[in-house]
């Protein structure tokens, strides 16, 4: 009889915690599919050298935007081979109207256009897993780079925030951060290639389509191998996303912008809440990064063309 009961009570037991591990299993939360961010600039892209490449207008810039739907394709390529479920494309350049939706990947979703009060990064959300930044180039003042600038060539020198010189891949990676989001890739020439692992660290992927000899002059990556090394590169850092970090800066965030002249600073000066340290320079203190974002991008916008 004991022996009865001590089976009756091993079995109540075993039923019990196995009825405690489903219930356990069904209350928590369903995996999230898989959402990555694109933010496509146009100096990085493979094949392009010159401006002339990158302005409407002129009679390379038809070539050229093909060229940057292939890149941007090849890294959605790459993110659907690791499960993404959704991919979103914003077009970063210029007018941001340069990819041809009827040339982008059938699976991924554009936004063109602008402006947008985040400019590349318009659409980043916290529903993102990651964050990749194709065809990007390196900040103002940078020797063989393509092309190199920040924001706007004809208007700033350079940004920092807390101290920090920033290239636009910095500056949008604080933005991805701030939602919580990682960058995980970043291609462009071997310039930028060197700063986004300066800037977010060595656990960002980097894929170097090109090499340059000065501004506007490079050895180029053949386009079919460059756009295997972006399809690849993104596969796999989308499968090491376990060992990704936002990027994220300290609040609060002082925000430095130093412009080419000194009559772009008179503008600039007339915005509540900066400071001008300089002829040229203009500082403000943000709390939060966002707004700070959208106060720099207004300061350059009033700013005259050199």
């Amino acid at each position: 009889m004991n022996k009865a009961r001590s089976i009756l009570v091993l079995l109540i037991s075993i039923a019990t915690l196995a009825a405690g591990a489903l219930f356990s299993s069904a209350q928590q939360s369903p995996k999230l599919p898989l959402k990555v961010f694109i933010s496509v600039d146009m100096e990085g892209i493979s094949g392009v050298v010159h401006a002339d490449q990158t302005s409407s207008g002129t009679s390379e810039y038809a070539a050229a935007r093909k060229w940057m739907a292939q890149d941007v394709n090849a890294a959605v390529g790459g993110a659907l081979e690791a499960g993404a479920a959704e991919v979103v494309v914003n077009d970063s350049h210029g007018s941001m109207r340069n990819i041809d939706p009827g040339d982008l990947h059938p699976k991924a979703i554009l936004i063109s256009g602008s402006p947008k009060s985040l400019s590349m990064m318009q659409g980043i959300d916290a529903s993102f897993a990651a964050c990749l930044l194709i065809g990007y180039h390196a900040k103002a003042g940078t020797q063989d780079a393509i092309l190199d600038h920040t924001i706007s060539g004809s208007v700033v020198r350079s940004i920092k925030v807390n101290g920090v010189e920033m290239p636009e891949l910095g500056l949008n990676a604080a933005i991805a951060g701030y939602y919580g989001v990682p960058v995980v890739l970043v291609s462009g020439d071997t310039a930028v290639c060197r700063q986004a692992t300066e800037i977010l660290g060595k656990n960002v992927a980097t894929v170097a389509v090109k090499e340059a000899i000065g501004r506007q002059a490079a050895k180029l990556v053949p386009f079919s191998e460059s756009q295997r090394l972006i399809q690849d590169g993104v596969a796999a850092a989308l499968k090491k996303l376990g060992s990704a970090k936002p990027y994220k800066l300290a609040a609060p965030y002082r925000f430095e912008l130093d412009y080419h002249i000194a009559a772009q600073a008179d503008m600039g000066a007339m915005i509540p809440g900066v400071k001008r340290i300089g002829a040229r320079t203009l500082v403000f203190i943000a709390d939060d990064y966002i707004q700070g974002f959208r106060t720099l991008r207004a300061m350059i916008n009033i700013a005259p063309a050199r």
